[in-house]
Formats: C-alpha cells, structure tokens, sequence
C-alpha cells in the first residue's frame, strides 16, 4: 500500500494530463477544471514529496478545483459570455445583423451580431432584395437554418406607429391636451 500511496502526485499529475488531452480531443469544456485540478494538485505533491498525504492531496484537488472552476467562469474561455453556445430557432427572432451575400426571396446570406459559433445563416427576405451590407432583423426563424428578413429601415416601431397616428390623427384633441396642462 505504501508504493501507492507514494506515486500518488504523480498518478493526479498523469490523471490530470490524460483528461487535458481528452479535453483537446474532444473540446467543450468537459474535463478542463477537472484536469487543470489534477495536475495542479499532482505538481504541488510532487514537490511536497512525502509529506503529501493523501489527505493533503485531497484538500489540494478540491481548492485547485475550485479556483478553477472560478477562473473558467470568470475567464470564459469557451464563449465570450454564452455567444458560442447553441440556441434554438425561435431565440433567433428579433436577432439583428448584416447581410454578407444579396438577400431576395430565393438566396442570400447573412451574419447575425450574436448567432454564437457560426453566426452565418441562409437567409430570404419577406418581399424584395436586401442589398449586401445592410443591417437586417430576422422577422421569422423558420425553424431550419434559413431565416427570414427585413432590413432595419423597413421594420416600422409599434411605438412609431402609434406616435405618427397621433400625428396624424386629429388635431383638436392635441389641443384639449395642451389646454388641460395649461390649466
């Protein structure tokens, strides 16, 4: 039991570098705060050396794994804040971005601002041509990978659309208001 307990640190140090490479095989943040806390733990035991009992060793593991999970938290190094991560279509509605190819009801293509790993899209407008460059606003996820468009310009605000029928409306009424507040 005793030659075990001494290549302790380096079975975490070995344990640790074998989950950073499974990590590197295969990404997505499974393994790395797990790994990182192994070798940390398995470097610091090994230059304790015997006095790295395997208490020691185990208060070493979960303070690593801790500051780690803090620091790949905090560091986010898989994301930006969740940009990367995968959304369903109906997230999509309302998302803004520029279209990259000449968007018409039968090609196009567009980059959303925030569309996570692959921000491109396939993308079709609801009626004419939407030149490249222009900013636009996905008006219909459609559920696949090709959405629907409009350009910013010709989505009218509910809010402005309010105000111009007020505008519009009838101007007596503006009058009463302005009268009552005068009062």
């Amino acid at each position: 039991m005793a030659p075990l307990l001494d290549s302790l640190p380096l079975l975490l140090l070995v344990a640790g570098i074998g989950l950073a490479i499974a990590e590197a095989l295969i990404p997505g943040a499974h393994f790395v705060v797990l790994g990182v806390a192994l070798v940390l733990a398995g470097l610091v035991g090994l230059l304790l050396g015997p006095a790295a009992s395997p208490l020691i060793l185990a208060a070493l593991v979960l303070g690593f794994g801790a500051a780690s999970l803090y620091a790949y938290r905090e560091l986010d190094l898989y994301g930006g804040k969740g940009v990367a991560r995968t959304r369903d279509s109906d997230s999509l509605k309302g998302e803004t971005g520029r279209v990259t190819e000449r968007v018409t009801p039968e090609e196009g293509q567009i980059k959303l601002h925030e569309g996570g790993f692959n921000p491109y899209y396939a993308a079709r407008t609801v009626r004419g041509e939407i030149p490249e460059g222009t900013e636009v606003m996905v008006v219909d996820p459609g559920g696949g990978n090709v959405v629907k468009v409009e350009a910013l310009e010709a989505i009218e605000d509910p809010i402005d659309r309010e105000l111009a029928k007020g505008r519009d409306g009838d101007a007596p009424a503006r009058e009463r208001e302005t009268d009552t507040e005068e009062i």
